[in-house]
C-alpha cells in the first residue's frame, strides 16, 4: 500500500489488533506476513478469564482491560460480520485443599469481586462471569482476507531493511519468530492444547444452556461452537521443537475425562505452538533500544485475547499523539534478563 504510515510485520493476534487500531484510528499501515505454521495464535484458546492460577488472583488490570477488550472485539466482529467473541462463564474447580482455603479467604475479603460468584452448598467450586472466548483463528483468518482484497497485505517474509524501518517505521509483531527477543526481555514458550470431538459417555452430554461455560481445575475444557471441545493447556519452557509430545497429549486427555466427569476423547488434533513471554509476565511494545524506526508489540503471553487489544492502543497513542508507553510494557523498563 502506498503512503502508509506504518509497517506492521507479522499478523497473527497482536499485529491483527494492531492492525484494527490503525484503521479505526485513521492510521494508514501496510502489513507483511507470509503466515505462520508454528504461531502461537494458532494454537490459542482465546480465553479471557478474569480469575487465573492456583493461587486465583485476578488477571493483571483487569478491571481497566477487560471493557475495552470486548468492545473492540464486538466492533470487529461487526465490521467482518463473522462470530469473533462469545460471552462465558468458567466454572472454576477447587482440586486441594490450599486452593478451597485460598478461595474462602478471598471471598471474605472481596478481592475477587465483581467477577466470582460462589455455588449454594459448595466450597469445591465457583463461578467467574462475565468471561469470554475469541475466535482467534477466525478472526485472524477473516480480517487476513479483509486485507489482501484491500491490497494492504505482502504475503512475504520481511526484508531485514524493512524490519530496520527503511522506508516506513516499522513494528515487528512476530512473537517467537522475532529476532531480537533477549533484547526485548522475552522467551519461547511451548503450548499444546488438544482438539476433541464431541465427547462419548454417560456424563459427557452437555445441555445447550452449558456450552457457555469453560471447565477449569488447573487445565481448562473449552466448548467449541460446532459441539466439539478444546482442553489445554501446556506451558514448557524447556521444549526445543513443535512436535506434540506424548506427554502431553496424555496429561489433556486425561484432564478431559475429569473435567467432562467421565467422557472419553476422541482426540481431533493435536497442536502446538510458541508463546513469547517476559518473566515479569507484562508484555512488551515501543521501539527496539536505541532505534526510532523499528519498534515491537510483543509478549502476550497465554493471556493474549485480554492484553492485545489494549497494546494496539498503546502504539496509536504513541504514533497519533506521542503518547509515552505504559511504563510496565515500555521496552526499556527494568525487567527480569532472560
Amino acid at each position: 500500500m502506498r503512503h502508509a504510515e506504518i509497517r506492521i510485520v507479522g499478523q497473527g493476534l497482536a499485529g491483527t489488533l494492531l492492525a484494527w487500531a490503525c484503521e479505526s484510528a485513521g492510521i494508514r499501515f501496510q502489513i507483511i506476513d507470509p503466515g505462520h505454521d508454528s504461531a502461537a495464535s494458532r494454537v490459542g484458546a482465546g480465553i479471557i478469564n478474569p480469575i487465573t492460577g492456583q493461587r486465583l488472583v485476578k488477571s493483571w488490570r483487569v478491571d481497566e482491560l477487560l471493557g475495552p477488550a470486548e468492545a473492540m472485539y464486538r466492533a470487529v466482529q461487526h465490521e467482518l460480520g463473522v462470530p469473533v467473541i462469545r460471552r462465558m462463564r468458567v466454572l472454576r474447580v477447587l482440586r486441594t485443599a490450599r486452593e478451597r482455603e485460598i478461595f474462602a479467604a478471598k471471598r471474605e475479603s472481596g478481592e475477587l469481586a465483581p467477577y466470582v460468584q460462589s455455588l449454594p452448598g459448595r466450597d469445591d467450586a465457583f463461578v467467574v462471569a462475565p468471561a469470554f472466548h475469541v475466535d482467534l483463528p477466525r478472526l485472524i483468518h477473516a480480517s487476513r482476507e479483509r486485507w489482501r482484497q484491500r491490497g494492504m497485505l505482502i504475503e512475504r517474509v520481511a526484508t531485514a531493511a524493512e524490519l530496520a524501518g527503511d522506508a516506513i517505521p516499522a513494528v515487528a509483531c512476530l512473537g517467537a519468530g522475532e529476532v531480537s527477543l533477549g533484547r526485548v526481555g522475552l522467551e519461547r514458550v511451548k503450548g499444546e492444547l488438544l482438539h476433541l470431538e464431541p465427547l462419548a459417555g454417560p456424563s459427557a452430554e452437555v445441555p445447550a444452556a452449558e456450552r457457555d461455560e469453560i471447565r477449569n481445575d488447573g487445565h481448562w475444557l473449552l466448548p467449541l461452537p460446532d459441539g466439539a471441545w478444546a482442553v489445554g493447556a501446556t506451558y514448557d519452557r524447556t521444549a526445543t521443537g513443535l512436535e506434540p509430545s506424548l506427554a502431553a497429549g496424555e496429561l489433556l486427555r486425561e484432564s478431559a475425562r475429569r473435567l467432562s466427569q467421565g467422557g472419553e476423547p476422541r482426540v481431533r488434533a493435536a497442536l502446538a505452538g510458541w508463546r513469547t513471554s517476559a518473566r515479569d509476565l507484562r508484555p512488551v511494545a515501543g521501539w527496539l533500544p536505541g532505534q526510532a524506526r523499528a519498534g515491537v508489540c510483543n509478549g502476550l503471553g497465554s493471556k493474549g485475547a485480554l492484553l492485545g487489544p489494549w497494546l494496539a492502543q498503546q502504539w496509536v497513542g504513541h504514533l497519533r499523539e506521542a503518547r509515552p508507553f505504559d511504563p510496565a510494557v515500555a521496552t526499556g523498563r527494568p525487567s527480569p534478563q532472560l
